[in-house]
């Protein structure tokens, strides 16, 4: 949604990469299985809304080679296997394939290795939108890529949604009650929130009235403070909140409806987005600049 919004306002050229080729490292996916997760996740993507004049998404499997991959042998030259394993915290029993892998990463910030968009230019300064778990890639892509004669990408990192148990639990795919999916319908958004979003009322009316939420642990609160876009409406309830006006059960109703209204105008989108979108998404061309 943040990267969209970037695109919207600087209507810049946008590339996307999916690393299919690491979850099948990480995961010990099949690579044909990988693949296919990847156009699935391309379909998310696609789903928010992008410009498709100035969006080229590829997957690792298919685009790597070429200019791309001459890229990613400099880059792969420039990093000892001792300073891979200081970043990254490679160990002896990793396959290779690890260690080889976050070269392929780094090269996307090298305009040269998309021909059909920069052509041969070097001076096309580059962006990345990521998570804060993707930092030391990116480091490490900024230590290396000045030697190769280009500009060091800037980042712009966020960092992760508290899983709904709180900062004691963990958001994982395994565990469907640890977060919200974008497959979820109203009604099991609903049962998530009520029954396992962390709250920071008290424990009676009387004492929340008297002390208010703690915004602190509150999950419902930190999650509006990611997902609603009325700033002023935020404060209020924030406001309201923290001062025990508002009772628990009330501020999950707000972010129920706030998430579910996303979600579902993300599923009415997504089933729009057919294979024959995907390919021209993927299909090496022109952008608009």
């Amino acid at each position: 949604m943040f990267t969209k919004y970037l695109q919207d306002v600087f209507k810049v050229p946008l590339v996307i990469q999916l690393t299919d080729d690491e979850k099948s490292l990480w995961r010990s996916l099949e690579v044909d299985e990988a693949m296919r997760l990847a156009r699935e996740n391309a379909k998310d993507i696609i789903a928010c809304g992008f410009d498709i004049d100035r969006t080229f998404i590829f997957s690792d499997f298919d685009y790597v080679g070429g200019k791309f991959y001459q890229n990613v042998n400099k880059i792969q030259r420039c990093v000892t296997l001792n300073q891979a394993r200081g970043i990254f915290g490679f160990q002896g029993e990793d396959n290779i394939g690890k260690v080889a892998f976050p070269a392929i990463q780094a090269a996307p910030a090298l305009p040269d290795g998309f021909p059909h968009m920069f052509g041969e230019r070097k001076d096309v300064r580059c962006l990345i939108p990521c998570a804060i778990d993707q930092d030391p890639y990116f480091r490490m892509t900024r230590d290396v890529v000045p030697k190769l004669g280009f500009s060091k990408p800037s980042l712009i990192e966020s960092i992760f949604f508290p899983a709904l148990q709180g900062d004691s639990g963990k958001m994982s795919a395994s565990d469907p009650n640890s977060s919200i999916f974008v497959t979820d319908s109203r009604k099991q958004i609903k049962t998530k929130i009520n029954k396992y979003a962390l709250s920071g009322g008290q424990q009676t009316v009387e004492e929340h009235r008297e002390k208010g939420a703690n915004l602190d642990v509150d999950v419902s609160w930190k999650y509006l403070n990611f997902f609603m876009e009325d700033d002023a409406k935020l404060a209020q309830i924030g406001e309201a909140y923290g001062k025990g006006q508002m009772l628990t059960g009330e501020i999950k109703a707000i972010l129920v409806d706030t998430l579910a209204d996303i979600v579902e105008r993300h599923q009415k989108a997504r089933e729009l987005v057919t294979d024959d979108v995907v390919d021209a998404f993927m299909a090496k061309r022109p952008l608009s600049m």
